[in-house]
């Protein structure tokens, strides 16, 4: 039955599964709702209810018995001793019995079979007090010389009461009976064991003094009409207990007139106790009274409840199994007195999400497909989650449902159904704590690809569809992480196995989809969306379809701040997309000049594909601000298209004066010739601009004259003496080989440095080294102020 958040679990109806004992159908009935009966159904069922039945009814003679036993008899008479032993051997059997009758575990909801912890619980329980009831306490009093204090410890057997108790809560349960008579019933015996308890109780209070003083008691002084009580002890035992019996009544209904009252102290201390207990059982009996005039126990709306299923199911004509199912879950939720959402509505959403933390958080943690989440994703997850639990047999998903819910498996075992190719069916794996189900058809958006069967009493929880996405879209690393765990589950799950296509598709999916969200954000400025999912975990790094980063398209848009952003998380500011564009072209196309600089100081370059043909085009276009910007950050002006144009080429020829000064100014070259021979000046003459002709004519006489000074200056460069330092040592040698150098001029050859540093050095060195040990073969490869080493074919060994 599903729970409505957290809350108390069931403790109700168990599988029919197991070693030990444990119950079919009502069997449990009789006796305490812990002892739920024995497992087998058939013959050892019938012989398990008929034995309770039997205890039953010792419980109710042991009951009646003992405030008898203990006010009006002195040691049990031969004609009820060895009734008194037979009552006491079923009992010690019954003892024995309860070491192998299963229970449910309060905490965990799970029958319990094993033997030694069924025995445990048991000690632990009503065993000793079990076992001291059935001790032959009358013989035990003979044997003790008749000591009083022995005659206490027969009130222990009172605890079989208990066993009433649990008959009737049954029997107001079984919608066969009318509600209104077993409770009319119960409180009848409820009222009449308190008035038999009471008037032994008010009889022995007047044994319990010596003969000689039994006028001093309440019976021993009355009188009724003409007969009194005196010597009351050889009045007949009938006539005694109804007297006691009428006393105890009338106290309690406190309309005595008087001519039974207490006498002495004793009396009369019982009778204060016993009329402040009266007016506790009074209130009881007429508060259940009116309980069942206004109709509002919760027993009652149980069996309102079970009528009408049973009106429902008789209408309908539904089958025995889905008959067991709708009662066992019934009676599931009444007996395990689930905690419904309304309890807890008027708590705090912060208290609720501690209860649930406190609750389910140990589960969540351990479940392998959330290993390696973070903390703040397992958090969500656990706050949102709902109880529920299902009986053995039931089908909790179906093969090719549209699943809604994932579950998570705190206690029991339910298995994977797989339909066989032949229709049979056949058992994938077995689902035990800790494990999840509907998973793969959630994240994978598939039907659910196998029925998923209860084998025991299952304790779940479970998670909506829709929440469950929304936590894995804000979360998305840790749902990246869960679909890898999903794809890296156990080898021997086949579930997964098979479809393990359908999970990588998916979680390419996702990474798409993610990446669309992040270049979103960078399209429509939404820096604070950006930034949230690129701290959660979003990759800024990833492109899109066209192969576009965030980083182009917060260039393309102007968006310094989020440009700058993403600066600082490392992307490569030079990557380009599928049309070869990066974000400093980008930035540059749309004018955003300080968006480009925020680029170019973090090390983007301006590589364009084809520059020559992309600076032509402007040029055509007349888009001098591109052109502008380009040349600014090192594009060369001298870059040809297709047909070995420049950009000046183009402006000269369409007679753009400004174009072709910007273009001069940044270095372009006049001289250049286009496939068919023509320059820029001759293009300009064409175009019949004067005062086009007039600026290329001057840029050609600044060019000639700056390259007739480049000229001059390398001959001066030439005919200026060069200096260098020669040493006679190699290089690389030790330090104790080392000497003073000479400082010589750089002949026209090798040969002739060799031979005058020989002379002057006097060593006998034969060629000439660099300081990186590099052979010198030509004097012009000498610069000004070298250092040189002459050296021998023996030192090149070194």
């Amino acid at each position: 039955m599903p729970g409505t958040g957290p809350g108390l679990g069931p403790t109700g109806s168990s599988p029919n599964t197991g070693p030990g004992l444990c119950p079919t159908g009502s069997s449990a009935d009789i006796g305490p709702s812990s002892d739920l009966g024995p497992k087998s159904t058939g013959l050892s069922t019938r012989w398990f209810r008929l034995w309770r039945y039997f205890i039953l009814a010792w419980a109710l003679y042991s009951s009646f018995f003992t405030p008898l036993e203990f006010g009006f008899f002195r040691g049990l008479p031969n004609s009820l001793f060895w009734f008194d032993i037979t009552s006491q051997t079923a009992f010690i059997i019954d003892i024995g019995i309860n070491f192998f009758l299963a229970y449910r575990d309060n905490l965990t909801y799970r029958m319990v079979y094993k033997p030694y912890s069924i025995a445990l619980r048991y000690m632990k329980s009503s065993f000793l007090i079990d076992l001291l009831g059935c001790l032959p306490w009358d013989a035990i009093y003979k044997a003790s010389g008749r000591k009083e204090g022995v005659r206490y410890l027969v009130w222990i057997r009172l605890s079989r009461v208990s066993k009433i108790t649990a008959f009737f809560h049954k029997r107001e349960k079984d919608i066969r009976i009318k509600y209104l008579f077993t409770r009319i019933v119960k409180l009848i015996v409820v009222e009449l064991y308190c008035t038999h308890t009471a008037a032994c109780i008010f009889y022995y209070l007047a044994t319990t003094l010596p003969a000689s003083k039994e006028g001093y008691t309440w019976i021993g002084s009355l009188e009724l009409g003409d007969y009194k009580y005196s010597s009351f002890r050889e009045i007949d035992f009938m006539k005694r207990y109804i007297t006691s019996l009428y006393f105890a009544i009338v106290t309690m209904a406190t309309v005595g007139y008087g001519d039974i009252h207490a006498v002495n102290t004793r009396e009369m201390i019982f009778i204060m106790i016993y009329v402040s207990f009266d007016m506790i059982l009074g209130a009881y009996l007429i508060g259940n009274m009116t309980a069942l005039i206004v109709k509002g126990s919760r027993t009652e709306r149980y069996r309102d409840k079970m009528k009408d299923l049973v009106k429902y199911m008789n209408r309908n004509r539904l089958g025995r199994g889905i008959r067991d199912q709708i009662d066992g879950h019934v009676r599931l939720q009444y007996e395990s007195n689930y905690t419904e959402a309304s309890v807890l509505q008027d708590i705090p959403a912060s208290i609720r999400a501690k209860i649930s933390q406190n609750l389910y958080k140990d589960y969540i943690e351990n479940v392998p497909l959330f290993k390696g989440c973070s903390s703040e994703f397992i958090h969500q997850i656990v706050i949102r989650l709902q109880e529920e639990f299902f009986l053995p047999g039931e089908v909790v998903m179906g093969q090719g449902d549209a699943v809604d819910q994932v579950y998570f498996i705190c206690h029991g075992v339910l298995e994977a159904v797989g339909t066989a190719e032949d229709g049979t069916e056949e058992t994938v794996t077995k689902l035990e704590s800790n494990h999840s189900f509907g998973d793969i058809a959630i994240l994978c958006n598939i039907p659910q690809p196998y029925t998923i069967r209860v084998c025991e009493l299952c304790r779940l929880l479970r998670i909506d569809k829709q929440l469950f996405s929304n936590i894995l879209q804000i979360y998305f690393v840790d749902g990246r992480t869960v679909l890898n765990n999903l794809l890296e589950g156990d080898e021997s799950d086949t579930r997964v196995k098979q479809l393990e296509s359908d999970i990588i598709f998916h979680v390419a999916k996702q990474e798409a989809e993610l990446a669309l969200r992040v270049n979103s954000a960078a399209f429509h400025g939404d820096f604070g969306h950006l930034k949230g999912l690129i701290r959660a975990g979003a990759d800024p790094k990833k492109t899109d379809y066209d192969g576009r980063t965030p980083l182009h398209l917060a260039a393309s848009g102007g968006y310094e701040d989020i440009t700058l952003f993403l600066v600082q998380q490392n992307v490569d500011v030079n990557i380009s997309d599928k049309s070869g564009n990066t974000a400093l072209i980008e930035a540059i196309k749309n004018g955003h000049d300080k968006v480009a600089t925020i680029l170019f100081e973090n090390g983007a370059k301006l590589n364009l594909s084809d520059p020559g043909s992309q600076l032509c085009a402007a040029v055509s276009k007349g888009d001098s601000d591109f052109l502008r910007r380009v040349l600014s950050y090192g594009v060369d002006p001298n870059s040809k298209d297709y047909d070995n144009r420049t950009p000046l080429h183009i402006a000269a020829a369409e007679g753009m004066f400004f174009t072709a000064k910007l273009l001069l100014e940044n270095g372009a070259n006049v001289f250049a010739k286009a496939r068919w021979g023509t320059t820029p000046l001759d293009e300009a003459r064409r175009s019949g601009s004067r005062p086009l002709i007039r600026l290329m004519e001057e840029a050609k006489s600044k060019e000639l004259s700056e390259f007739l000074g480049k000229q001059d200056q390398q001959i001066q460069d030439k005919r200026k003496p060069r200096r260098c330092t020669v040493f006679p040592f190699h290089p690389w040698g030790p330090e104790e080989k080392k000497r003073s150098g000479i400082v010589l001029r750089v002949p026209e050859t090798i040969d002739v440095l060799i031979q005058s540093a020989q002379e002057k050095l006097e060593f006998s060195g034969t060629f000439i080294l660099s300081e990186d040990g590099g052979r010198i073969f030509d004097a012009d490869m000498i610069s000004d102020d070298q250092k040189l080493y002459l050296v021998t074919d023996k030192d090149t060994t070194v």
